[in-house]
């Protein structure tokens, strides 16, 4: 009947409308990250979807909009993977290095300005200051499971800790560093050493045998 094909039809649309948003993320967050965020216009995001502008305000209003809804999905999508790795892994070591690769190959296609014009939008990191208040008990509780397992030192007050590596990953981001070294040597240099001082020696002996490989 007719209802029944209206409603159909709205369904459809729905279905459409929401699939095209999620070209319009994926599309966009990969534009920002090969040629900085202020690089592309919402011009640029129609011409490359095929897509009118006013088809993309209509879904987002705004440039700033589309980058938040963009950065919270991608934060959150490496956030549920980290989580399933970490529940699956025999141990954290397992942890940190598959999260040290993925932060890398993530870090090679992103371009730096991407870095430098988020600190442009304070709404995003207002986000990422909240998602850290969150993240830090996590974190503490997983330095924890490395003790237990025998990884990590248990003379270490690990709340200290994770507030030292929060305190170097914004030192990182206010000075902009990754303008004058690669992030993989940032994080190799900061990541490794800060964390071979809290390794016993069996963390130590996982953690040599990893950089040795990556050489």
């Amino acid at each position: 009947n007719i209802i029944s094909l209206y409603m159909q039809e709205i369904k459809n649309i729905s279905i459409y409308k929401q699939s095209l948003k999620d070209k319009i993320l994926e599309t966009s967050m990969r534009m920002f990250q090969e040629k900085g965020i202020r690089a592309v216009k919402m011009d640029d995001i129609a011409n490359k979807l095929s897509i009118s502008k006013r088809t993309l305000y209509e879904i987002y209003d705004d440039k700033e909009r589309l980058l938040f809804e963009g950065v919270k999905r991608f934060h959150n999508i490496r956030q549920e993977q980290l989580r399933k790795v970490s529940i699956d892994s025999d141990n954290v070591m397992d942890v940190i290095l598959y999260a040290y690769k993925q932060h890398v190959e993530s870090f090679r296609h992103t371009n730096p300005m991407f870095y430098s014009d988020m600190e442009k939008y304070p709404k995003i990191l207002k986000f990422f200051e909240q998602e850290n208040e969150t993240s830090h008990v996590q974190f503490v509780d997983f330095l924890r499971r490395g003790v237990n397992e025998g990884f990590f030192r248990d003379d270490v007050n690990y709340d200290i800790v994770a507030c030292m590596f929060d305190a170097l990953g914004k030192f990182v981001m206010s000075k902009s560093l990754y303008h004058r070294y690669s992030m993989e040597d940032l994080m190799s240099n900061i990541i490794f050493v800060s964390l071979r001082g809290f390794c016993t020696q069996r963390g130590a002996d996982v953690l040599d045998l990893f950089l040795k490989n990556k050489q």
